[in-house]
């Protein structure tokens, strides 16, 4: 996972604070600047990217091309369980063609539940579980069997508590500590997997039996054929890394935002057990890029106290173990609505950052909640302007300055700050954003259970766009159902637009003898620059007047460049904001424009 963790460290983010950041935080006062002389040029670390195995393969499900065709900002999606063998090919297909490289898969939860007199699992209704009815031994239920040969053992064995965990994989050997008193029992088209443990989650590997104790039966219902296998074999053929999720923890019934204390020792050995059979199955995959814990947090500067945390840090304990190098990906999600009692100020976001980079996880992808209009995509001198009508089931018709603690921006902004401050303190993490492929609310629902809507790839630029230089990569929830639905879909919309210039970032650089404008962004090859002030506008062309770095930093996402042009930084009014685009000979124009005040 080289390409996940090259750091520059705070050095390089350090040189780029130097010639200035010019977005200031709400009413905070302009940055001042300060002329430079051309930097020396260094050299840039090299990305380790994972590539196609060939250029296209054919199987039962078709002919399946592997080369990208239309790259876009946007280089990772999440991806929803298939029991259809030839729709995960389509899908990774679909996604590498415009420039996707991580797939990130929709988990399950573990959950605990309750038998009837015969050991039958029941449902949370109190119903006999269908899925877990064939899951028999010797003419036993499973848990009966289970507690027959538990009591075989010692007299004074039982079962305490029952867990089940829902699954399309398949697993071996590994996942079991302690045979035959755990093994596989195969059903037809299922193969249950029956483990037995301390509830305490201490896993004990003695495998000593004979103490008249009390354990936790933990049925898992999977597949026959593994379809984590079948998916990193595609992930090789396509040059997509996977994350398979990791089990979801069983939620507190008084708080359902957060783990429930009691079982997260199960939870622990549950986890265990299949990253060592993970460990002994796919450690040497490269198309293995991490695993993904799916249950979502707040963002908050409470969230130390969320027991969820105490998750994350256990299950990146169980991972440094047995699959060294992969990191925890996970996703909380941001509320920024000043109109609800928990929503939370960059500054707070930025503490909750923290919280989480201590628990161990390596990859921290904050959902930047416009899907679900929890958060807004906005410029400062924009606050007083209506939100965008998308926006209003969720906040009213406002103002953005009335209905957000601040803008998508401020909040990237403040957490790769917090980064910064973690990677000093020996915390190797990334800041990756996650940007929502939805609205709250449409005609085109998207999803088959909900009323999220259908989104376009303007709104996903704009997205992009206020992401900025502050995140190492961009991804996106998610491909499945948002990205392909409605016509026009995002997909084939970003097929067809995908060259238009995105710009992220602007400051003020000087190339001695030259002040100058420095902008970093998407598809600026041959571009020219605009620059618009209240009194002038000038058109710079990049390849005539200045030049491009197509190299990107460690540091930076994919596919982004570097620009740079000469400005007289003088014509402009001091403390005025100035609107930057960026226009292509296509004639294709940034369809958001940066927002830009710089003292002079």
């Amino acid at each position: 996972m080289r390409w996940l963790f090259v750091l520059l460290g705070a050095a390089v983010l350090a040189a780029v604070a130097a010639v200035v950041v010019v977005l200031p935080i709400g009413d905070a006062e302009p940055v001042k600047t300060t002329s430079q002389a051309t930097p020396t040029s260094t050299p840039t670390p090299t990305r380790t990217e994972p590539t196609p195995l060939v250029s296209e393969f054919t199987d039962p499900c078709g002919t399946f091309e592997t080369r990208e065709k239309a790259p876009y900002a946007v280089t990772g999606y999440w991806i929803t369980p298939t029991s259809n063998p030839c729709t995960w090919r389509h899908q990774l297909q679909e996604i590498h063609n415009v420039g996707g490289d991580t797939a990130i898969r929709i988990g399950y939860g573990l959950q605990y539940r309750t038998v009837d007199g015969r050991g039958r699992v029941r449902t949370r209704d109190g119903e006999v579980d269908p899925l877990y009815k064939d899951c028999q031994e010797d003419g036993l239920t499973c848990h009966a069997a289970a507690e027959r040969d538990l009591k075989d053992a010692h007299p004074d064995n039982r079962i305490g508590r029952v867990y089940v965990y829902r699954t399309d994989e398949s697993f071996g050997e590994g996942l079991f500590r302690c045979a035959p008193m755990e093994h596989a029992v195969r059903a037809g088209k299922r193969t249950y997997f029956r483990l037995i443990a301390p509830p305490d989650g201490s896993d004990d590997p003695s495998c000593n039996f004979t103490k008249g104790a009390t354990y936790d039966l933990i049925l898992i219902a999977g597949s026959a054929e593994d379809s984590l296998t079948k998916l990193l074999d595609l992930g090789d053929q396509f040059g997509v890394q996977i994350f398979p999720a990791l089990p979801l923890a069983p939620r507190d019934p008084a708080v359902p935002t957060r783990a429930n204390r009691k079982h997260i020792g199960t939870l622990t050995t549950v986890t265990r057990r299949i990253l060592q059979d993970y460990g002994a199955r796919f450690a040497g995959r490269q198309s293995l890029g991490g695993v993904y814990q799916p249950f979502e947090v707040q963002m908050a500067g409470t969230l130390a106290d969320n027991p969820t945390l105490e998750v994350y840090a256990d299950q990146h304990r169980i991972v440094e173990q047995e699959l060294p190098g992969k990191p925890i990906l996970i996703s909380p999600y941001l509320d920024a609505r000043k109109r609800v009692a928990f929503g939370q100020t960059p500054a707070q976001v930025a503490d909750g950052f923290k919280a989480l980079a201590r628990t161990g996880v390596g990859i921290i992808a904050p959902q930047d909640s416009r899907g679900t209009g929890k958060v807004g995509l906005y410029w400062p001198d924009e606050r007083d302007d209506e939100v965008d009508e998308r926006l209003r089931p969720v906040v009213g018709e406002s103002t953005y300055k009335t209905a957000y603690h601040g803008s998508t921006r401020d909040y990237y902004r403040e957490m790769a700050a917090a980064r910064e401050e973690m990677l000093e303190s020996g915390h190797e993490v990334q800041l990756w954003a996650n940007v929502e492929a939805f609205e709250p609310s449409g005609d085109e629902p998207c999803a088959a259970h909900g009323t999220r809507g259908k989104t376009d790839k303007k709104r996903l630029d704009q997205a992009v766009t206020m992401a900025g230089r502050y995140v190492q990569k961009i991804v996106s929830y998610m491909w499945s159902d948002f990205m392909t639905c409605g016509s026009p879909s995002v997909e084939s919309e970003i097929t067809r637009d995908w060259q238009r210039p995105i710009a992220v970032d602007a400051i003020r650089r000087a190339r001695a003898p030259e002040d100058g404008l420095e902008v970093r962004g998407y598809n600026l090859k041959d571009g020219t620059i605009g620059v618009e002030w209240s009194s002038g506008r000038a058109e710079l062309n990049v390849a005539e007047v200045g030049w491009l770095d197509e190299d990107p930093l460690a540091e930076l996402p994919e596919h982004m460049v570097t620009a740079w042009v000469p400005f007289d930084w003088g014509q402009v009014p001091e403390g005025e904001w100035i609107r930057i685009t960026v226009k292509l000979p296509s004639g294709q124009v940034t369809t958001e424009p940066l927002h830009v005040r710089i003292d002079t």
